[in-house]
């Protein structure tokens, strides 16, 4: 079976910052925007914003730039934005708690749809409306409710463990907030954040070690 290419990260992660500016611009009434009115504002090279969009199958026109609203449209769907998708929370401590709350999730499709934990001072209650279950209802609860999401929030030694419960349970994605490198079958996707190296590139920026525009 032949296998999509998955583009270079840096140009995922630049998208949604793309999106933030073109939908400021629909907001304003602009009808179509140019590769470099994006540019200028990330301070990026033009070329780099139009080999960027060009992933997503749209194209310019000549003298006008990209019709807005097509425009939102392709990035969203070459995202997986349009698509709704139902996620578990495994682990409901304080991390699981802010990213329960955070809205913007819904508005880019991701669900929340339950919360998993060991702790019987936590099963039974609910962290920003979404109910929280015994980790040994994850099974049942996935094939009905229709997860295809876990945000692993786990304590870091317990990491492993719980990611070989998620893929027994059937999820194939796994959003890994922990510090572990997870061990998963070939065909299990993992996205790992790593918070720390965000703040180790902000104190190294304050240090004035280094100096970015990003």
């Amino acid at each position: 079976m032949t296998q999509t290419k998955i583009p270079a990260t840096p140009t995922i992660r630049r998208l949604p910052s793309y999106l933030h500016i073109i939908k400021q611009a629909q907001s304003e009434g602009t009808e179509y925007i140019s590769g470099t009115v994006i540019a200028n504002e990330l301070n990026l090279e033009p070329i780099q914003v139009r080999k960027d969009l060009a992933l997503t199958g749209i194209t310019g026109k000549p003298k006008r730039g990209y019709p807005v609203g097509e425009l939102i449209c392709a990035i969203e769907h070459f995202l997986g934005w349009d698509t709704p998708k139902k996620a578990v929370l495994i682990g409901a401590g304080n991390l699981a708690t802010a990213l329960s709350g955070y809205q913007e999730f819904k508005y880019h499709g991701l669900n929340f749809v339950a919360a998993f934990d060991t702790s019987a001072d936590r099963i039974g209650k609910t962290i920003h409306d979404v109910p929280i279950f015994a980790l040994d209802e994850l099974a049942a609860k996935v094939k009905e409710l229709e997860v295809t999401i876990a945000v692993l929030t786990v304590p870091s030694s317990q990491a492993q463990q719980t990611a070989e419960t998620v893929v027994q349970a059937g999820i194939n994605a796994i959003w890994n907030f922990t510090n572990t490198k997870l061990k998963v079958p070939d065909h299990v996707a993992v996205q790992r954040e790593d918070l720390t190296s965000g703040f180790a590139m902000l104190s190294v920026m304050i240090s004035g070690s280094i100096q970015t525009n990003d």
